[in-house]
């Protein structure tokens, strides 16, 4: 833990990580206006063209937590197997299978996987939490 917050003080500007904060006021999640207004500042920076800052990073993990947890709450997915829980995800999100493709590989892979004729593998599973930033465990069934 303090090697941790060790490096995290080196490579930490806090004054850069405030204005970042200042951006979104970053809180636990109620509604579905904040849900987004968070869902669309992660996605801004994952659209980024560049690694992000060790601030950046904080900043999007954390508003990552908060969007987890409204969205565990409020949309449980339950028991669904991972291609439900994908094809919901996407419709949720306005994702289009073409859009899953730099994540899953070919046409044919993301189709069978969309459409449940191929299991997803564990690194396909953690390339989409990161994408649609929900637990591994909604795509492995762990």
């Amino acid at each position: 833990m303090e090697e941790e917050v060790a490096t995290l003080a080196i490579d930490f500007n806090a004054a850069a990580y405030l204005k970042l904060l200042s951006r979104t006021l970053p809180r636990v999640v109620r509604s579905e206006e904040v849900n987004e207004r968070m869902l669309t500042e992660i996605e801004r920076l994952d659209a980024l063209d560049r690694p992000l800052t060790p601030e950046e990073t904080e900043y999007t993990e954390l508003m990552t937590l908060l969007v987890q947890q409204f969205e565990r709450e409020h949309y449980p997915i339950g028991h669904a197997a991972a291609s439900e829980a994908l094809r919901e995800l996407m419709e949720e999100r306005g994702i289009r299978q073409r859009d899953l493709l730099p994540l899953l590989g070919s046409r044919g892979i993301v189709s069978e996987v969309v459409n449940g004729k191929r299991n997803i593998s564990k690194a396909q599973a953690r390339k989409l939490s990161q994408y649609f930033h929900v637990p591994v465990e909604i795509f492995i069934g762990v």
